[in-house]
């Protein structure tokens, strides 16, 4: 049976941590669903398109990577697609208390999927998507903190 993990999140933008994970995990499964969850209580600084996009580029080598985006509920989009895990990455303490509930509680609605927490490697670990958005709205330079073949279109 082919080992297939989701990797949820609204990726706005995908950074070097989060493309370090993908590949990381990219050894232990046979598909990596990278899904952008829409949520319409966050204002997205970039579009789902431009999302999808940005991760395309890094992983246009990689026939393991596919992009898509889904609403609702994570453990319900795996059912959907047949993913028997949730890829969630870890940078400190209080993300393992966050993502520990949200695992345990998954677990309690479906059964069958597991929930893999990967540590974010070392000089990962201060690099998140709010901290990288608030450099970008004001004009700060991003470059190190998304991956390399991310092009973004600063207008």
């Amino acid at each position: 049976m082919e080992k297939i993990a989701v990797f949820p999140g609204s990726f706005d933008p995908f950074t070097v941590g989060h493309e370090s994970i993908v590949n990381r995990a990219s050894k232990l499964f046979d598909k990596i669903i990278i899904a952008i969850g829409l949520n319409p209580k966050k204002d997205a600084l970039f579009t789902l398109e431009e999302r999808k996009n940005f991760i395309r580029q890094v992983f246009e080598d990689n026939p393991k990577i596919e992009i898509v985006h889904f609403e609702g509920l994570t453990v319900e989009f795996c059912k959907r697609v047949g993913a028997g895990y949730i890829l969630r990455g870890l940078r400190t303490s209080a993300d393992f208390e966050f993502e520990r509930a949200i695992a345990q509680v998954n677990k309690s609605m479906h059964k069958e999927i597991e929930t893999v927490f990967f540590l974010t490697i070392t000089e990962h670990t201060p690099i998140n998507s709010s901290i990288v958005r608030d450099i970008y709205r004001h004009g700060g330079d991003i470059s190190k903190f998304i991956p390399s073949k991310m092009k973004l279109n600063k207008s």
